[in-house]
C-alpha cells in the first residue's frame, strides 16, 4: 500500500465533510444575513479540517497505545496497528498539524480580538482530549457531546462571528446545533460497527452503553430532530427551498435503514454517506440562500 494512501486513510478522509460542513453552513448562514467575508471564510474551513485531522491522528495513535486497535478490524485500516506507520511518526505528525492548525487560529485574532486565543487553546485540548488523557471522552461515552460541541455548536457560531461581527444569532445557533446533530450521526454510525470491538477493549461508547437497536433508533431521530430545529428557518424561505430538508431527510432515512440491515465491514460507506448527506444540505442551503 502505497505511504500516500496509508496517511489518507488515517485522516480519514470520509470523515471530513463533517468539518467542511459546519463551515459551510455558517458561511451559508453569512451570506443570509448579508454579512458574507471571504477571509475569515478560509481560516475557519482551514482551522476545521486541520483540527479534525488532529483529532483522528490522535485518535489512531491513542488507541493504538491504549490496545483498543487489533490487526484486521472490521473498520477502515489502522496504519500504526497493521504496522504501516510507526508509533513515533504519528504522534510527531499529529503534533505538527495540531501546530499548524494553531498557527492559522492565530491568524483569526486580529478579526475576532485576542479572546479567540482561548477558544483556541480549549479546542486544542478537546482534539486530543476526545481519546488521550486520563479520561478520555470516547471511552466514557462523551464522544457523540463532543461532536455535538465541537462541529456544530463551536464552529457555526465561532465562524459566523468572525464573518458577522455578532456573537450570537439565534437562527445561527439553532443551525449550529442541527448540523451537530448530523455529526453525531456520523459517530454513531462508527460505533455502531465497532460495538462488539469497543466492549471488548473496555472502550464504553454511547453505542457500547445503548446497544444497536437504540443507537439505530437515536441516528434516526437526529435527524429528524435537526430539521425540527430549524422550523423557523423553513418559515422564512420560499417553497422551493423546502425540498432541500424534504431530500435530507429522505436520504437520510435510506441510510438509517441500511444501517438496521448491515454488518460489520459493510456499515463502512454509510459513514460517507452520512457524512456526505450533512454537507449535501449545507451546500444546497448556502446555494439558496445565494441566489434567493
Amino acid at each position: 500500500m502505497g505511504k500516500i494512501k496509508i496517511w489518507i486513510e488515517c485522516a480519514r478522509l470520509r470523515t471530513l465533510p463533517v468539518s467542511v460542513a459546519g463551515v459551510v453552513a455558517a458561511c451559508g448562514m453569512a451570506v443570509w444575513h448579508d454579512t458574507f467575508k471571504w477571509i475569515p471564510a478560509v481560516l475557519c474551513f482551514l482551522f476545521a479540517v486541520l483540527a479534525q485531522i488532529v483529532s483522528n491522528f490522535a485518535n489512531e495513535y491513542y488507541d493504538f497505545k491504549r490496545g483498543a486497535d487489533k490487526k484486521g478490524r472490521v473498520g477502515p485500516r489502522r496504519g500504526v496497528t497493521e504496522g504501516d506507520i510507526k508509533p513515533q511518526t504519528l504522534k510527531v505528525v499529529t503534533f505538527a498539524t495540531l501546530a499548524l492548525t494553531c498557527a492559522i487560529g492565530c491568524c483569526m485574532i486580529p478579526i475576532g480580538g485576542w479572546w479567540l486565543v482561548a477558544v483556541g487553546v480549549f479546542i486544542a485540548i478537546f482534539a486530543l482530549a476526545y481519546s488521550a488523557g486520563p479520561y478520555p471522552l470516547s471511552y466514557h461515552g462523551l464522544g457523540d457531546v463532543a461532536v455535538l460541541f465541537f462541529f456544530g455548536i463551536v464552529p457555526i457560531n465561532l465562524t459566523y462571528y468572525l464573518q458577522s461581527g455578532v456573537l450570537f444569532e439565534m437562527d445561527v445557533f439553532l443551525m449550529s446545533v442541527a448540523v451537530g446533530l448530523m455529526g453525531v450521526n456520523v459517530l454513531v454510525v462508527n460505533n455502531y460497527r465497532d460495538m462488539d470491538d469497543d466492549r471488548e477493549v473496555g472502550k464504553n461508547t454511547l453505542v457500547v452503553m445503548l446497544g444497536r437497536q437504540a443507537a439505530s433508533a437515536m441516528y434516526l431521530a437526529n435527524g429528524y430532530i435537526a430539521m425540527l430545529l430549524l422550523i423557523p428557518i423553513w418559515t422564512s424561505v420560499s417553497v422551493v427551498a423546502l425540498v432541500i430538508p424534504v431530500l435530507y431527510l429522505l436520504l437520510h432515512t435510506m441510510i438509517w435503514r441500511k444501517l438496521k440491515t448491515l454488518t460489520g465491514a459493510a456499515l463502512n460507506p454509510l459513514l460517507g454517506k452520512t457524512s456526505m448527506n450533512m454537507l449535501l444540505f449545507t451546500i444546497l442551503m448556502t446555494l439558496y440562500w445565494i441566489t434567493a
